[in-house]
């Protein structure tokens, strides 16, 4: 069973930077999209960016400009540049990947970022 393992997240003030990191705990053949979403206490989850296998990448509208998504195929891997944190950026932060191969997408368990003021 794939596992994707979230790190990076903390404890930031507004306006500062933080990189989130999502590893596999194996090499995923098949990848078609790779993905960030968040979790806020009381809301739904949203997606925050993507990129898909050819490097074409979308982003939510609170997050464009600030943040910057990255993905390596071949490691299996995906990031979340974050600059200029808002207090509204505060949420769980998961990462997805979606194998075509597998028919299937995979959660990771999710890293804590919280933004004060």
């Amino acid at each position: 069973q794939v596992e994707l393992v979230e790190s990076g997240g903390g404890v930031v003030r507004a306006g500062e930077s933080l990189r989130l990191s999502c590893a596999a705990s194996e090499v995923i053949v098949g990848i078609h999209m790779m993905s960030w979403h968040r979790q806020a206490p009381g809301t739904e989850r949203d997606l925050v960016a993507s990129i898909t296998s050819g490097g074409i990448t979308n982003y939510g509208d609170s997050v464009k400009g600030r943040f910057t998504i990255s993905g390596d195929i071949a490691k299996s891997t995906v990031t979340l540049q974050m600059n200029s944190l808002k207090v509204e950026d505060t949420a769980v932060y998961y990462c997805n990947i979606y194998s075509w191969s597998h028919g299937r997408g995979y959660w990771g368990k999710g890293t804590l970022v919280t933004v004060s003021s």
